[in-house]
């Protein structure tokens, strides 16, 4: 098993990865024949139910980003994501009820019922 080794400057984590997710992760990247880029980028965009929404997307490595590793995962997240997400866990879950990607914030106030989106 791979351990999570954060490889940003950043003294706290912006966001964690759980190995169920980063396997999903790793899936989904070799599927994807069209990506732009190997890293996933998580990130937040107004919008969404509740006003602010969660995004995920493989994407190049922008200068400003932040970047962690998480069990094989290279995990991006812009500045303007960064306050918003800092300390959030994406996990995966394969359950028939309730499966998917799920994204736990500490800084979400109130989450939309879907998952998708919250106000801070």
């Amino acid at each position: 098993m791979v351990t999570g080794v954060q490889t940003c400057a950043l003294p706290i984590s912006i966001v964690t990865v759980t190995p169920n997710a980063a396997d999903e992760i790793r899936n989904l990247r070799e599927k994807e024949t069209d990506r732009n880029g190997d890293h996933l980028r998580v990130y937040i965009e107004k919008g969404g139910c509740s006003g602010m929404q969660y995004g995920m997307v493989f994407d190049e490595e922008r200068p400003d980003d932040a970047k962690a590793e998480w069990h094989g995962v290279t995990v991006l997240v812009d500045p303007f994501s960064v306050d918003y997400i800092r300390g959030a866990v994406v996990d995966f879950s394969d359950a028939l009820n309730d499966g998917g990607f799920k994204i736990n914030n500490p800084n979400a106030k109130d989450n939309c019922g879907c998952g998708k989106s919250f106000s801070s």
